[in-house]
């Protein structure tokens, strides 16, 4: 089959977009789709008209037309798969089937047609594979937003906890004082200590054999982590001048994001913190802070079972100080880590120590480890094929009845972790209004500039390992649902590794330390 070219045209015969896939001058391909009007007879039950040169093979849609030009040779029946495989792309990237609709998504359907259609050849090509490799989505990008987000959410909480426990003290301190001015303290959180919140790195082990907290703020990922730790406050407090009456936004501003809201974007409100006052005093935070990450990758089959399951883990160091940077980490491993984990350390580190006594520190023991920016140290890979280990299950069962389209998807999340911040995203083909959700266990948004659906679950455990949900959209193909996107992170890793203690190379005493164990998904789908 040789295609010549692929167009939409209206009935008027105004080509609206057109895709040349064969060296033919522009004169000759417009002298073919300005005849075409002309052949198609109205009452016509064909799907094609020949000429003596070319065949068109078109399909109506709405006031349009589908027309893709062959030559006489080309073979029919992939002209009409071909022909059909397209009528499903358009609606995809063009809601409204009119002109004005397919004249502001004309570049997204020429790229979906040289998808489908390469040097006038069909490629073996599924409608969701076009969607993907024209979105061009980098794993790396939202792995970074998805982190950026988190250390949102983190530092909201820790402003709601600081927030609340400068409540209870105000409280406390009204109780204390007692009368009149007792009770006007204690309805004037904000009086004292400006609104300020500490924003610094938390104090995970105060002993010596410091351990991971779950919640800590350590920004493991970013390289300027020296540079952006700040120093904690103290106790002593600096009134605010000038702080009562500021407005965070202006109504105009305001509309704004309302209006952005109303049209599907996720407007995330600004994190603000104020900077310490002149008086505060400062205290020193842990000298070197550890971090155990691991990325998840991870394709479930729409049918059943697991395609493949990929996790990637680093533990990493930032050293404050260089007189604190001559140190030895001491590692404890699961004992089912040897079988399924793949272990490399950095080359810089004594790899016969690590053999033998799992401990990580450099092989010269004269050298520091490197201060102020993240050093990785030890790296670790698993591929497994093993459907137990997957966390999260999601089981989609699309069905047609009366003329609409029942979607039930459901979720069985692993009793081996809790999962935060769960983002199912289900795409949708293009719709008009947003879907009828009957019921759902949790929250859902629905996206109308990516017609996605997303079902959000903020934390998974012991409660709610399995739920579901049921949507109803107008008559689909099965297949426009998938592929199906899943985010969440979770403060435990496949990996059973554990930093049991820091010691300093000379004399071997212990150095006191902080960090974080997360996981991230960087790719997680249902295909």
């Amino acid at each position: 089959m040789v295609v010549l070219a692929a167009s939409i045209i209206s009935k008027s015969g105004k080509a609206l977009v057109s895709r040349q896939f064969v060296d033919m001058s522009r004169i000759r391909i417009e002298g073919l789709l300005a005849a075409f009007p002309k052949l198609v007879g109205s009452g016509k039950q064909h799907t094609y008209v020949e000429t003596e040169n070319v065949r068109y093979v078109y399909q109506p849609m709405e006031a349009l037309y589908l027309l893709l030009v062959t030559n006489k040779q080309s073979n029919i029946l992939e002209d009409l798969e071909t022909l059909r495989l397209l009528s499903k792309l358009v609606p995809e990237y063009c809601p409204g089937l009119d002109e004005e609709s397919v004249c502001k998504t004309a570049f997204e359907l020429v790229f979906a047609f040289d998808e489908v259609i390469s040097l006038g050849h069909k490629e073996n090509i599924t409608i969701a594979q076009v969607k993907q490799y024209t979105e061009m989505e980098s794993h790396e990008e939202r792995l970074h937003n998805l982190i950026i987000q988190s250390k949102i959410i983190a530092t909201k909480d820790e402003m709601k906890r600081k927030a609340s426990e400068i409540d209870k003290s105000k409280i406390d301190k009204g109780r204390m004082g007692g009368g009149g001015k007792g009770g006007f303290m204690s309805n004037s959180s904000s009086s004292n200590n400006g609104g300020r919140i500490d924003n610094g790195y938390s104090d995970l082990s105060a002993s010596g054999g410091g351990g991971f907290g779950n919640n800590s703020s350590f920004g493991s990922l970013d390289p300027d982590f020296n540079a952006k730790s700040k120093a904690r406050p103290t106790s002593a407090t600096v009134p605010s001048k000038g702080l009562g009456m500021q407005l965070g936004k202006s109504q105009k501003a305001n509309q704004f994001l309302e209006l952005l809201k109303q049209e599907g974007e996720v407007i995330v409100d600004d994190v603000q913190v104020s900077a310490p006052g002149p008086k505060a005093a400062a205290v020193i935070t842990d000298p070197i802070a550890i971090a155990v990450e691991e990325i998840l990758t991870v394709t479930i089959k729409k049918d059943g079972g697991l395609e493949s399951l990929e996790v990637t883990g680093e533990m990493a160091l930032v050293v404050q100080k260089t007189e604190d940077a001559f140190i030895r980490v001491q590692v404890e491993l699961g004992p089912h880590n040897n079988n399924n984990f793949n272990f490399k350390t950095h080359p810089n580190i004594d790899k016969d120590l690590w053999n033998r006594e799992n401990i990580l520190g450099m092989r010269d023991p004269s050298k520091a480890f490197p201060t102020g920016s993240r050093s990785g140290i030890l790296k670790w890979r698993m591929l497994s094929k093993q459907e137990s280990l997957v966390p999260l299950m999601i089981n989609c069962w699309p069905s047609v009845s009366g003329g609409e389209s029942f979607v039930n998807i459901e979720y069985e999340a692993s009793k081996a972790f809790d999962l935060q911040n769960v983002v199912i995203q289900i795409p949708l083909p293009a719709l008009r209004d947003a879907p009828t959700v009957n019921q759902a266990d949790g929250e859902w948004r629905y996206d109308p500039r990516k017609s996605v659906l997303e079902w959000t679950i903020v934390l998974i455990d012991n409660t709610n390992r399995s739920g579901a949900m049921e949507f109803v959209v107008p008559p689909a193909d099965p297949s426009s649902f998938f592929p199906i996107d899943v985010k969440f992170t979770t403060p435990k890793t496949f990996c059973d590794v554990k930093v049991v203690s820091v010691n300093q190379t000379q004399g071997g005493a212990i150095t006191r330390y902080g960090g974080r164990t997360q996981m991230v998904v960087d790719s997680y789908q249902v295909v």
